[in-house]
Formats: structure tokens, sequence, C-alpha cells
């Protein structure tokens, strides 16, 4: 399955577990062995909600959240018709986020409230993190940190095609400031309503899209007073459309979710 880009193995767990784990999926993920796939998404029963997802990088290691996933996830239950609601609730490591259908296979996720303090993100410094100056590897990077339920440093660069992404993006995600390694979105405002992202995922790398990415991209930029709180995000893979409403401080993520292929693998 993919949304916008960002793509997964999603696999029914609930009557069963996937033998050595960690080795499996980043069998499974490799493109040239395996499937291929930026995460694997293990679909469980839960006890406190509609349904539970586990979310698996591609280097094995498990994740907190995943925004496109949970879109995913939800086309998979309807269309598998293991649910009528049209808004299902999924727990998550980070919690338990509602998703609700909307028309022509469009998800909204409710995200939750951003975290902004420092050491829940976590990074090692405390307060705030907002245009916070950090050199790595000579260069001087002004990051503001946000988590969604999983750690994000955003930048800000002039020209982002051409930034080397795969060069800063690996320092900064195991920069010594993030304790358990973050996902790095490098930004460029456009306009008031209008961003565009490219994203190192950590445990991943280049991704072509990050839901709660792009979630923490419009927060960060709206804090920084760059953009409002109601921001199209221009990814590789896709447009996701992001809102931060201070009614209730809840972020909400609106986007696609598609079946690319379905079939078998001897693991």
């Amino acid at each position: 399955m993919q949304g916008v880009g960002n793509d997964f193995i999603v696999i029914d767990g609930r009557k069963g577990t996937l033998p050595n784990p960690r080795k499996t999926i980043r069998r499974l993920c490799d493109r040239r062995l395996g499937i291929g796939a930026d995460q694997v998404l293990v679909l469980k029963n839960s006890r406190k909600a509609d349904f539970r997802m586990e979310i698996f990088n591609a280097d094995g290691t498990e994740a907190e959240m995943c925004g496109n996933g949970l879109r995913a996830i939800a086309r998979y239950i309807k269309d598998q018709k293991l649910s009528s609601k049209p808004a299902l609730k999924v727990e998550t490591r980070a919690g338990v986020q509602r998703v609700e259908l909307q028309e022509r296979n469009r998800y909204r996720v409710d995200m939750g409230e951003p975290i902004l303090k420092g050491k829940l993100i976590p990074v090692n410094l405390a307060g705030r993190v907002i245009n916070r100056p950090i050199r790595v590897d000579g260069k001087v990077f002004r990051i503001t940190c946000v988590s969604m339920g999983n750690p994000h440093c955003i930048v800000c660069v002039d020209n982002l095609k051409e930034f080397p992404i795969a060069l800063y993006g690996p320092m900064l995600e195991k920069h010594h400031l993030f304790p358990k390694r973050t996902n790095v979105e490098f930004v460029r405002v456009l306009g008031p309503h209008e961003i565009e992202m490219r994203v190192w995922e950590r445990g991943a790398g280049e991704t072509l899209a990050c839901g709660s990415g792009a979630c923490a991209a419009v927060v960060a930029s709206a804090m920084n007073s760059l953009t409002d709180r109601r921001v199209d995000v221009k990814l590789t893979g896709g447009t996701l459309q992001i809102e931060w409403p201070r009614e209730d401080n809840h972020v909400y993520m609106t986007g696609p979710a598609e079946t690319v292929f379905k079939g078998e693998i001897e693991i």
C-alpha cells in the first residue's frame, strides 16, 4: 500500500506473529531481495481501540507513529470489510488515533496535540526548541523540534531540490542531541498556506512522504511565523492537507491511501 508515495507492506497479524521480526522485516523491505517498502504495518487486535497498528521501519526498528500508515491501515480495514464504522480508533505506541473516511478514499487523521517540550520529544535541550542553531559537519543549521508521537527535526532551506539530503539527513538523524534519533524534515516555504518538503526518515532514509513529518513541519512553520495553521504540504509523492486549529490544539492530516498489489511470500 502507499500514501502519497510512502509505501508499506501491510500484514494482518491478528492471528499470528512474525518469526524473527527484525531480520524478517529487513528482508521484506529490501527492494532487491524482498518486496520493498519504507515500513511494515502489522494489524493487531486491541483492548482499548477498534484495532492496533504496529509499525516497523525498513531497518527492523519499531516506530511509535506513522500518519500515512494510519490512512493505509484504515483503507485496508475498509477494503477487507473488517469494520463498517465511518471513523476508526487505532491504537499505536504513541496512543489511540482517530481516522475518519472521507469521499474518494481520502482519510482524515486526528494526530493529537504536538509535543513541544524538548525533553519530551526527546531532544537534549531545555524548553521549546524553536529556530535553535546547531553545528553539523562544519555547517550551522537552525532547527525546530516537534513530536507527533515520534520525534521530528525541521530545517528550512532555500533550494530544496538541490539540497544534499543524503549527506545531512543521516547526520542530523543520529546527532547526539537526539537520544532516540529523529526524523528530519527539510522545508521550503512557498507562502502562508503552502510549503514543500523532503524527508529523511529515521530507520528508512529518504522517502517520498511522511505524514507525521508533514504535521510537524506545519507546526514548526507556524511557530516560526512563516505560515498560517492550515497548510498544503507538497511532498515528493503528493500533497497532504494539514490543519492545526487553535480550538483544540490537535493536528489534522488529510490525504489518500491506495492498495498497490496483494501477494504471498515465504518467510
